[in-house]
């Protein structure tokens, strides 16, 4: 056992038989166990805050104990004035161990480690568990769960590394409390905080980490010949995103010996602990450990992550030799001078002849110099035609020994570097009596199939509604058992609605019968572990897929059925699309209020926002894309024949509550470019033809990617994306009645600003050249008269009437959304550990009749705990103040009804 002078014990202590690549940790009562041939060892043990201790066995061939106590580590704060005028010594050792972050991050090329990885979680809480005790006693019989109790999950793995970010991951062994007939190995978590994130927090030896730490000097100690300076970490404003704590660097070498730091992630706090090790000259975390304990949505937890490392075969890049020095260019001013190097200098030659020249370089230069470094990497593997990745993403890659999942309790004995606690082993032991109570008896097994067998035929008899529910909810039907046909019946209520022009409409309803052709693939970015081994894989994406569908729409006050029809054909990232028939749809194609929300409005509120007109068309559609909306384009063509609604003379059914201050609105909507004499209200849409030509574009040009195998994939990153919008009304082909051209061009990015803070616009502007353009092809925007706010909160107006200034001419329109991780109210930390974000909000529209209307908001992004915001939002006209407005909307981002 490892224990203070006190007799506490030291849980998760680094272990390490010195000369050899063995190592392991302490668990949570201290203890540990090494299994070593006979012979003398020394044997290294480290705690953070702690001395070294070192101590000598002589192992024979027998079960030995070695009991060590540790005392604590006494810091010299040397001729060192903390608290005087001077900057703390802390900034100038933080400044060169930050320079040297990547130096050491790039240093080791390759490596194989032996991993052995234990998680250890346990529910604290339930929420409204009295609902459901019989449940959880079903769930405590058959899969070992229980309230208080640990849930064990224990691998031992074999990782091969290789830089920029391949892992390469052999489980032998792993076990699991809640199943043992499953290998579910823990994926092997190497967190660097040479990295400038980690956890999505900023890491203390990041470039950016000045601005989100202050950082203190504690003393430094002397062991094993090196010098280690405590440097006390903390944030400026604590919170999500950020650390505290203490971590500790070695002097010259300006590398990791240990951290100890915590920082906390929707209400969770997490704390990740490492201890670094010299393994063939360079310093490596041999013990990692990761602690995480909160709640959200009344479910409480807390769990333990460690991971012991055993290295060998580190292969060394030679350009970056261990003994440069970093010259401070604050508190070494001079120096810096001397050896500093222009920037010709430094993007004129390789690394390798920068450092075969000079020991010496200032923190900037070598910031500089590893950027290039990485440049001319990446341009020499393009120029050779290997694989790249810009995002530096990891290329994980699992393969389950066979026998993983079956090993014996004692190959686990012999095997297991970290003791298992009391109530761990408890936790095993009651997995090993669920199963022989589970395997029973033969007896018992017929028993059980009979019971089985008589509940499903009961369940068959008075469970579900049969036939009958099916016209209620839908069905599917395989077209025979390996066929790659199936038919699909739509009920029709499932796009049930009420508007005023239809009364209650049943829409959507019908029949779908889809075609998936041969060669359905699968991509290799999942495993699928089990006992037999491991399988690569994603959901199987077809190489084609066929569709035909047959839809209805009904309206039971205009007693009026309408059908429409369509087949679909998509291969790769390609679709086409034939659609034709007769509907009633919004002027507004994007949809921009939902029938559904529409129909709570209209029965409870007395406000019928939908403004539609019914059309008979016949329509073909074409779109192609690359993942992550690297490149888009879209085109299609439509025939309509397009005529105008009205409301129902009596709406009265469809006002539940009646609301003496409002009344329905007519269905001709009121826009600005189309009053009559009065100015009080629109000129209603005339039946008319349309024959229209459209084609969409967008493109991000500096979109980040990796190339594998001569193939390039593009990552979903915070690239600009460009976009470019054509439309034109055919004139006099098949009567048609319009003609017009319209162009439009846009732009719109969202970049980070600082931790958990970012900067979103989005710009667009248009014009039409034409005289004759019909109201369903006007520019409409993204408006919204409804309190709870849908849709994307960047370019969607919060107040903005749907159709009032939708123009025919020209139009310019700006949004801008700025989040805040602290600005006013986050100033306070509670709001932060929360999650809780503010956002200023600026959206702007010019037409010739808008008199250059603008909103500005405010609001509060509450988080993953409750996901919805709280806004307040002005509007201006003509740059004066009109009206404020209340709005909750959900953080989840998702265009509810639009297409």
């Amino acid at each position: 056992m490892i224990k203070t002078k006190n007799g506490d014990p030291l849980p998760f202590a680094a272990i390490v038989v010195k000369g050899t690549s063995i190592s392991t940790i302490s668990n949570e009562e201290g203890r540990y166990q090494l299994d070593l041939k006979p012979g003398y060892y020394e044997v290294i043990f480290q705690y953070l805050g702690f001395k070294t201790g070192q101590k000598g066995f002589t192992v024979e061939g027998r079960m030995e104990t070695f009991d060590l106590t540790m005392e604590e580590q006494a810091l010299n704060l040397g001729e060192v004035r903390i608290g005087s005028r001077d900057e703390d010594p802390a900034y100038t050792i933080m400044r060169r161990a930050i320079a040297k972050s990547r130096y050491h991050l790039l240093q080791v090329d390759s490596y194989v480690a032996k991993a052995y990885s234990k998680s250890s979680v346990v529910i604290t809480d339930l929420p409204l568990e009295f609902l459901y005790k019989k449940e959880l006693k079903e769930m405590e019989k058959e899969m070992n769960f229980k309230k208080g109790v640990p849930m064990l999950n224990e691998s031992v793995s074999e990782v091969t590394f290789k830089q920029p970010n391949t892992y390469k991951q052999k489980v032998i062994a792993a076990r699991n409390s809640q199943d043992k007939d499953f290998a579910n190995p823990n994926a092997y978590l190497l967190t660097s905080f040479y990295q400038p994130e980690v956890v999505k927090a900023v890491s203390p030896l990041s470039p950016r980490a000045f601005a989100y730490y202050k950082f203190e000097y504690q003393g430094a100690f002397r062991e094993n010949g090196i010098e280690v300076n405590k440097i006390k970490v903390t944030p400026r404003s604590y919170g999500e995103g950020v650390y505290k704590g203490r971590i500790h660097i070695i002097e010259d070498e300006w590398s990791i010996y240990s951290l100890d730091l915590t920082t906390v992630n929707t209400g969770f706090t997490i704390d990740i602990k490492q201890v670094y090790s010299p393994v063939q000259g360079v310093w490596m975390p041999v013990n990692q450990q990761f602690h995480v304990q909160g709640g959200i949505y009344g479910l409480k937890g807390k769990g333990d992550f460690v991971i012991s490392q055993s290295f060998s075969n580190i292969k060394i890049n030679p350009t970056f030799k261990p003994d440069i020095v970093v010259v401070d260019d604050k508190k070494q001013k001079e120096e810096a001078k001397k050896v500093k190097l222009t920037s010709r200098e430094i993007k004129s030659q390789k690394l390798e002849e920068v450092v075969s020249k000079q020991k010496e370089f200032s923190a900037k230069n070598l910031r500089k110099l590893m950027k290039e470094y990485e440049k001319q990497d990446i341009k020499a593997k393009e120029e050779k035609g290997e694989d790249i990745d810009l995002n530096f993403t990891r290329n994980d890659s699992t393969v389950v020994d066979s026998m993983a999942s079956i090993r014996s309790t004692a190959f686990w004995d012999s095997i297991r570097t970290v003791p298992l606690t009391t109530a761990e082993v408890k936790s095993y032991t009651r997995l090993d009596s669920i199963v022989v109570m589970n395997k029973g008896t033969e007896e018992q097994k017929d028993s059980l199939k009979v019971a089985k067998s008589d509940t499903t035929k009961n369940n068959k008899k008075g469970g579900g509604l049969g036939f009958v529910g099916d016209i209620f909810t839908g069905h599917s039907f395989r077209l025979g058992k390996k066929s790659p046909w199936r038919l699909d019946y739509v009920t029709p209520l499932i796009g049930a609605q009420v508007n005023t022009v239809e009364g209650l409409v049943l829409n959507g309803g019908g029949l779908k019968l889809h075609y998936k052709g041969n060669g359905a693939r699968k991509t290799p970015d999942s495993l699928q572990i089990g006992t037999n081994g491991v399988k690569r894989y994603s959901a199987s994406r077809a190489q084609s897929e066929l569709s035909f569908n047959a839809l209805t729409r009904y309206s039971f006050a205009r007693q009026k059925l309408m059908a429409m029809g369509g087949v679909d054909y998509g291969w790769k990232r390609n679709k086409i699309n034939v659609s034709g028939g007769q509907t009633v749809s919004q002027f507004n194609g994007e949809n921009p209020m939902h029938p559904l929300l529409n129909s709570i409005t209209t029965l409870f509120l007395e406000q019928n926002f939908i403004k539609v007109y019914e059309k008979n068309f016949l329509r073909l559609d074409f779109a192609t894309d690359r993942e992550n909306e690297h490149f888009e384009l879209k085109a299609n063509i439509e025939y309509a024949d397009r005529s105008p609604l009205s409301n129902l003379r009596n709406t009265n059914s469809y006002r539940w509550i009646d609301w003496k201050r409002r009344e329905f609105t007519s269905n001709i909507p009121f826009n600005a470019e189309l009053t009559d004499e009065s100015g009080t209200k629109s000129v209603e849409m005339r039946q008319h033809q349309a024959l229209t030509l459209g084609i969409a574009a967008s493109y991000k040009p500096w979109q980040k990617y990796r190339t594998r195998s001569g193939k390039t994939s593009y990552y979903d990153d915070d690239s600009p994306k460009l976009s470019l919008d054509y439309r034109k009304g055919i004139n006099k082909v098949f009567g048609s009645d319009v003609k017009y051209d319209f162009f439009k061009i846009g732009i719109q990015h969202g970049f980070e600003t600082g931790v958990r803070s970012k900067l979103s616009y989005k710009l667009a502007a248009g014009q039409f050249m034409g005289d004759s353009v019909a109201f369903p092809d006007y520019q409409h925007f993204a408006g919204n008269r409804f309190f709870f706010q849908l849709g994307d909160p960047v370019s969607t107006f919060r107040m903005l009437d749907y159709y009032r200034y939708s123009t025919s001419k020209h139009f310019f329109e700006a949004h801008v959304l700025s989040e805040f991780r602290k600005f006013l109210l986050t100033q306070i930390t509670w709001f932060r550990i929360l999650g809780i974000k503010e956002n200023f909000m600026l959206h702007y529209l010019a037409t010739p009749t808008s008199n250059n209307y603008a909103e500005l908001g405010y609001g509060l992004d509450v988080g993953i705990r409750f996901p919805f915001r709280v806004e307040v939002v002005n509007s201006f006209e003509g740059f004066k103040y009109k009206h404020t407005v209340f709005r909750i909307g959900t953080t989840m981002n998702f265009n509810l009804g639009r297409n």
